[in-house]
Order: C-alpha cells, then sequence, then structure tokens
C-alpha cells in the first residue's frame, strides 16, 4: 500500500456507466419533450435493473463521471438523499479487508481498520492524505468509534478486547478474557448518547481464522460462546449481555433518538437457518426489547449480507452490502419502515460505512481493498468525536 494518495488524483470522479452514455445523447429534433422525458425514465428504469452491465473503472486512468451519478440509485421517492453533482470517489486503495470506518469531528479525520494487515489508518479531511500505520499493531481490530469525549473505542479481534484509547495515550481494557468475559471476538461498537453505555456485538469472526484474529481450537462456529449484543454500563463498567436473538450480530446503530437498536445478521455465513437480515430491537434503559426483523436484504430475488450500518437524521438505515456481485454489492437503504429505498452501486463488496465530514453529509464506505465517498443531501444522526 501507499502511505499517501495524492488529493487532487483521487478527486476526480470515475468513468461512466455506458448506459449513462447512451442518456447523454441528445434526442431527436423531431420529438416531444414528454416523449424525449418518457424515454429518459424508461432508460434510467432499464439500467437500474441491468446489473450485468456494470463496469466501473476506479483507476488512475478512469475518465471523469457524467453527471448525474450513475450508481447513486433511487428506488423509491422517499430516497431523496441523491445529489445531481456529487460523484462516488475512491479516496485510497491497497487493503485486505477494509472494516470500521469512524469519524473523528475534532480531528477531521476519519480511522478505519485493515484487519489482516493488523493494522489502522487514517484519512485527513484537510489534503486527502491517507497515513498508514496510525495504529500498529491493531490486534486485528474490526469496529471502531469515537465516544462523545472524542477518545476512539475499538473492537480487537486478535485480543477479543473491547478497548478505550484515552487522551494521554494509554489504553483502557473495556470487555475481554482478561476482565472475565470470554468473549469470541468483538465486531462492531456504538456508544449510547443518553446515558454514555457501550454497546457492542460478538460475531466471533475473528477466532475462526488466523488470517483476522487467532484461531479457536474449538472447530465450531461459535468459538468460546453463544454470539450475541453486549452493553457495557458507563458507571460501573460491568457487561451484560442484552441479545442473542441474531445467528452472527455484526454492524448496529442506533436510530436518532437512540429509542431502536438495529443489528445486522451475517449468521448465514456459517448457519443455513439463519436469515439475511437487518435486525431491530426497542431500547429500554439498560436493555432490548421487541426483537424483530427490520429489513430484508433480499433484492431482485438475490439476497446478501448486511455489515456495517449507519443512520441518517431522517432515520432512514444504511446498509453495507455484498457477497452478491455487481448491481447488489454496495450499500442499501432503508426506510424507517424497512422499506429498501435506495441504492449505492460499487465495484467491490461494501463492509461498512459511517456518516462523516465537517458537515456530517459526506458518506464513506469501507469495501474489502478500497476506501469509497459520497456526498448526500442527508447527514448522519449522530455527532461522534467532537
Amino acid at each position: 500500500m501507499t502511505g499517501r494518495i495524492d488529493a487532487q488524483a483521487s478527486a476526480i470522479p470515475e468513468a461512466e456507466r455506458t448506459e449513462a452514455s447512451e442518456q447523454s445523447r441528445p434526442a431527436g429534433r423531431g420529438l416531444s419533450r414528454r416523449r424525449v422525458l418518457a424515454a429518459a425514465s424508461a432508460l434510467a428504469a432499464t439500467t437500474a435493473m441491468a446489473p450485468e452491465a456494470f463496469a466501473r473503472n476506479f483507476g488512475p486512468d478512469a475518465e471523469p463521471v457524467r453527471y448525474p451519478e450513475p450508481d447513486v440509485v433511487p428506488l423509491d421517492p422517499r430516497f431523496t438523499a441523491k445529489i445531481g453533482n456529487a460523484p462516488i470517489q475512491r479516496l485510497y486503495t491497497g487493503t485486505l479487508w477494509a472494516e470500521g470506518p469512524a469519524w473523528n469531528g475534532a480531528g477531521r479525520f476519519l480511522a478505519w481498520s485493515d484487519i489482516p494487515n493488523d493494522e489502522q489508518l487514517r484519512w485527513l479531511e484537510e489534503d486527502g492524505h491517507v497515513a498508514r500505520r496510525f495504529r500498529s499493531p491493531s490486534h486485528n481490530s474490526n469496529g471502531n468509534s469515537f465516544d462523545f469525549q472524542g477518545r476512539q473505542l475499538s473492537c480487537q479481534h486478535g485480543s477479543r478486547n473491547v478497548v478505550r484509547y484515552e487522551h494521554d495515550g494509554s489504553v483502557t481494557l473495556l470487555a475481554g478474557p482478561a476482565k472475565g468475559q470470554e468473549l469470541n471476538a468483538p465486531n462492531d461498537v456504538v456508544v449510547h448518547r443518553g446515558d454514555g453505555s457501550i454497546w457492542f456485538t460478538d460475531p466471533g469472526y475473528g477466532s475462526l481464522l488466523d488470517y483476522e484474529g487467532n484461531q479457536a481450537d474449538t472447530g465450531s462456529p461459535q468459538p468460546y460462546q453463544k454470539e450475541a449484543v453486549y452493553r457495557i454500563d458507563p458507571d460501573s463498567g460491568a457487561v451484560a449481555k442484552v441479545a442473542d436473538q441474531p445467528f452472527k450480530p455484526n454492524g448496529l446503530c442506533f436510530s436518532p433518538d437512540y429509542s431502536i437498536l438495529y443489528v445486522a445478521d451475517t449468521g448465514a455465513s456459517h448457519y443455513a437457518e439463519a436469515e439475511k437480515i437487518v435486525w431491530a430491537f426497542d431500547v429500554d434503559g439498560a436493555t432490548l426489547k421487541n426483537p424483530r426483523t427490520f429489513a430484508d436484504m433480499t433484492l431482485d430475488g438475490r439476497a446478501g449480507l448486511a455489515d456495517g450500518i449507519d443512520c441518517d437524521e431522517d432515520g432512514n438505515v444504511w446498509a453495507s452490502a455484498g457477497w452478491v456481485g455487481d448491481g447488489y454489492d454496495g450499500v442499501h437503504v432503508f426506510a424507517p419502515n424497512g422499506d429498501r429505498i435506495g441504492q449505492i452501486r460499487l465495484p467491490e463488496i461494501c463492509s461498512n460505512l459511517c456518516f462523516g465530514g465537517s458537515k456530517r453529509n459526506r458518506l464513506f464506505m469501507t469495501a474489502s481493498q478500497s476506501l469509497y465517498s459520497v456526498y448526500v443531501l442527508t447527514h448522519g444522526a449522530h455527532v461522534m468525536g467532537a
């Protein structure tokens, strides 16, 4: 991987789809405006339904994309976040498995993990600079977040810990084997604004292979115990299991008012009976109630996995999506009632995402070997790292 990317090159939008080029051709002189608009609408619908035509070059030799960005796809009138002249940009490439993007508002940077390379990277907003070895070793960290005091939280696969990096440079152990919790391998973490409690998932992927942590010798998809969601009490530090209905709880996020906790379930990776869904739980103080399916990941007869998720100010849930292929992998956006209303199509499996930027109107997406971003006409629901 390169330690720095050129800011000017990273700002150049990428190549357009073939369909977008067709859509840009001038209509015949004899056509009415209504017929032109109807033809354009039909073509747009065909484009959205033709994943086999997806071919996008995000490399340094890519041609600029013709606006509007063809791979931000509204599926419903409720998806109003698309900006007409905002392109998807690849900010960096060179990771093995990128994960855990987290925005720090005070530092104006994005931190994210490269799990197999045992490091965290940092993208700086002021000049697009990417610094490797932001944290190295990272103990194969996966999910990251910043609390409301600007301290970074990390889920470490290798050590099976959840830790907090303090302002003085010290590291506080929040959960893990040394504290008596035989966790599988913590995955993603969020903070509740109301009481400062910390919530995290423990699906155990980091203990299934040495590639992303340390393989357990149990030979089970549950490396050490049943996969579950946990809460860390802000006062006592006590760790309590709050949900174990998901087969492998992965990404998680709160609704804007913190009354609902959404949890992505990737259990289909190891359990045939697991559904490819996002769960919703009602938050009742320190407990979760009313577990239910919020969204199904099936689209046009194909179902992949939602991984990392985040919520915007309107209550829409943005879910990274992957393991299907062109036309599916990227980001799926769900309205508060669970309807899929939009997509962002990427040429790689998307593992996680978060809102950031100075105005919280920029979506950052970690996707396998790369980091992508796109400006959107909404804002992240939660101010982190302020």
